[in-house]
């Protein structure tokens, strides 16, 4: 059976790398005692998908992850067993079930969002963002190759100041296999240190 876990990765987990966390997943259900599937094979791996990679220093409270399990349980059995072993710094908010043969949840994301709130005072933000979207081509360099950031930002908006009075923008980007956009390169390209900012993902967009 396939399972669907939604879940939190918050600020004790911020600085897990991506493979970190897929190890500290294969402990955790290892840990609750569920029947967790193996490939078949001269190396058996553990059948378990992370939706996307979440870069260092960022929390998400929306994060994904597919299981598959041997036995066919009940999806709440499923979350309190996961909740009985999770580390801190994951919550587990959901488990459902899924389709055996949809697409592995990796090829499924469409899109993500975040909610950046900077730490710093930054004058003109609105109209540096106008900028930034009718701008037609933000040169950005990753891994030695220059690439177009403009067409993976999908839309960026100002949210209200939080109770800090610090301001707050939401930002979507896209999030497909080579068309990926990155938040801390979106600050950049604002003329903001990535390092004055809080990064948060809020919301994982599957294509329907």
């Amino acid at each position: 059976m396939r399972y669907r876990v939604l879940f939190s990765k918050t600020e004790e987990m911020r600085y897990t790398s991506h493979l970190d966390l897929q190890r500290t997943w294969e402990r955790t259900i290892r840990r609750a005692g569920l029947p967790l599937s193996y490939s078949q094979g001269f190396n058996p791996r553990p059948k378990l998908n992370l939706a996307a990679a979440l870069p260092l220093g960022i929390t998400s409270e929306c994060e994904l992850l597919d299981i598959w399990l041997d036995e066919e349980l009940a999806a709440g059995t499923v979350v309190e067993m996961l909740r009985s072993a999770a580390p801190p710094g994951i919550k587990i908010m959901e488990v459902s079930h899924v389709d055996m043969n949809s697409p592995k949840l990796p090829t499924q994301i469409n899109s993500v969002c975040y909610q950046v709130t900077l730490l710093d005072h930054i004058p003109d933000l609105k109209q540096k963002m106008s900028q930034l979207m009718n701008s037609e081509s933000i040169m950005r360099e990753r891994r030695g190759k220059n690439y177009n950031l403009r067409p993976l930002i999908l839309a960026i908006q100002i949210l209200p100041q939080n109770l800090k009075e610090q301001a707050q923008f939401r930002v979507c980007l896209s999030s497909k296999p080579g068309a990926t956009g990155r938040p801390d390169e979106v600050l950049l390209a604002l003329n903001i240190n990535p390092f004055s900012a809080v990064i948060h993902r809020t919301e994982i967009i599957l294509t329907p």
